[in-house]
């Protein structure tokens, strides 16, 4: 990072003190109760926006079906249930996500829904899944959130945990920039304020890397400009093959 980069960072890091105070003294708790109801909006518009792209890519989801039984799908940081439309008839599907004040607007996507059978909502981070048994599912999904998540290798060694032999890990996140590129320097200096924002979103991650050496069997990897505002515009998707 440039002195030019580091000093804007700085700048948006010190106009950001309020919320930073509010984070110290715990209010920035009454955000992650109004962060469901900002997401299930936002949600709806990527829906709209990446509908081919999760389209062309939940597409593969039979394929890892276990010869005779139903798919078995745990999807980790579940949000609001926006997924749902997309994933086969009669998958069953286990949902986790940190803030349990998802569970309202994901009661209402498993109602339009139908086609799915719902097996139950755990509040749990991506980093400890032990709620859930090893090599217990056949596909794991993971779409916009391992840009929030603590540690993103350990919550690969979950997916890898919890996925049978033969099961996929599916995923879709945005990413950081080219460096070369204005939307990189844009990413880091905005980052300061972008993390309160996106309730501990980090738009500078270089996530590919992490699947690459998650131990994974083999990787379909493609990186995309998503129809997006430019700080989430740069997009990594596929799946990954235990």
């Amino acid at each position: 990072m440039t002195f030019f980069m580091r000093f804007w960072t700085s700048v948006v890091s010190a106009l950001c003190f309020p919320l930073h105070l509010m984070y110290a003294v715990g209010f920035y708790e009454i955000y992650k109760r109004i962060f469901p109801i900002c997401l299930y909006r936002l949600s709806i518009k990527y829906n709209e926006k990446m509908h081919d792209k999760k389209k062309e890519l939940f597409r593969s989801l039979p394929e890892f079906n276990k010869p005779g039984g139903q798919l078995t799908l745990l999807e980790i940081g579940c949000g609001t249930g926006t997924n749902f439309p997309f994933y086969p008839r009669g998958c069953k599907v286990i949902c986790t996500d940190p803030n349990p004040h998802f569970q309202k607007y994901l009661q209402s996507s498993v109602v339009q829904n139908e086609h799915l059978k719902f097996e139950g909502f755990v509040v749990a981070t991506g980093e400890d899944l032990g709620s859930v048994g090893a090599e217990s599912v056949d596909v794991v999904v993971c779409t916009l959130v391992l840009c929030t998540v603590n540690d993103i290798a350990q919550t690969l060694r979950e997916a890898h945990r919890v996925l049978r032999p033969g099961g996929a890990f599916f995923f879709i996140e945005h990413v950081v920039a080219d460096p070369s590129t204005w939307a990189y320097f844009f990413q880091h200096i905005l980052q300061p304020a972008w993390w309160y924002f996106g309730d501990g979103c980090e738009a500078t991650r270089e996530t590919w890397k992490y699947l690459e050496t998650a131990g994974f069997s083999d990787l379909k990897l493609r990186h995309i400009e998503a129809p997006l505002a430019f700080i989430i515009k740069p997009h990594i998707l596929g799946y990954a093959v235990k």
